[in-house]
């Protein structure tokens, strides 16, 4: 990170931030006393090992689960986050690895899933009518404003892309409503070198964009291309926090097994 966003980062809180959290399930803790921190137009990186606790930490950022215990703080003020739709509220989205898409609607419908236009008027107070074209033309301009060029047509269902392009839809859905922040877990894991670059190429899009984007991803030379800080987890609990210029890849999968302290 340059050193303008240091100085940023210095002058202003976190967009999200989280202060010792806890979480466990019966006698297995998945979460120890974790804190995290990312800042707006800043790239930070979730890796460990699998049972680390890193989708458990995710999943208490993003209202999916609830905290036994610590704090979350929303720029600086304190929030609680009960169910996922509390956290899109204040603009925090996410996309799972899953992606959430419905593969027999197209791409505009998929983008605005959920938070349908209504037709103006009664048609769409009374009717419930939805506003397809609306929303045709907005998913183009948000398309268009994220530099998808490989998204050409949005009245395209969602079965006929490729895994790249319905990757594309989901991060240009979590884009377009995550003002503040944008969570991917795994967003290349299952895409070739290609695609894996478009979407790379999204996230630095979205820093540009001044959003706060937390990667969590296995691919270490990923991480180090686009991250910031690189957060990891450990049996639970933060292991470290650390920089690609700080540390090497090798470095980081040591500390990451425990071969090697922060």
């Amino acid at each position: 990170m340059n050193s303008n966003n240091q100085d940023a980062s210095a002058a202003t809180p976190p967009v999200l931030s989280a202060h010792r959290l806890v979480k466990t399930f019966g006698h297995v803790v998945g979460l120890d006393g974790v804190s995290l921190e990312v800042h707006a137009g800043e790239v930070l990186a979730v890796i460990g090992d699998n049972g680390a606790g890193k989708s458990t930490l995710i999943k208490c950022l993003t209202g999916a689960e609830v905290p036994d215990e610590g704090v979350i703080k929303l720029d600086g003020k304190e929030v609680q986050f009960r169910r996922p739709q509390d956290a899109r509220d204040v603009g925090i989205e996410t996309v799972y690895q899953t992606l959430a898409v419905s593969p027999a609607l197209d791409v505009a419908a998929n983008m605005y899933l959920g938070r349908e236009i209504r037709r103006p008027g009664v048609l769409g107070t009374a009717f419930r009518m939805v506003d397809t074209k609306e929303m045709r033309a907005r998913a183009t301009e948000q398309l268009h404003q994220l530099g998808i060029s490989t998204l050409q047509d949005v009245t395209v269902p969602i079965e006929n892309l490729s895994g790249g392009q319905r990757q594309a839809v989901a991060v240009a859905r979590a884009a377009a409503f995550g003002s503040r922040v944008v969570v991917l877990d795994e967003p290349t894991a299952a895409l070739g070198v290609r695609e894996s670059n478009h979407v790379l190429e999204l996230i630095l899009r979205l820093k540009e964009k001044g959003v706060a984007v937390i990667l969590i991803s296995h691919n270490m030379p990923q991480v180090f291309e686009v991250a910031d800080h690189i957060h990891i987890q450990r049996l639970g609990k933060r292991a470290a926090t650390i920089t690609p210029e700080s540390h090497s890849m090798t470095d980081a999968v040591a500390i990451m097994t425990g071969a090697k302290a922060a």
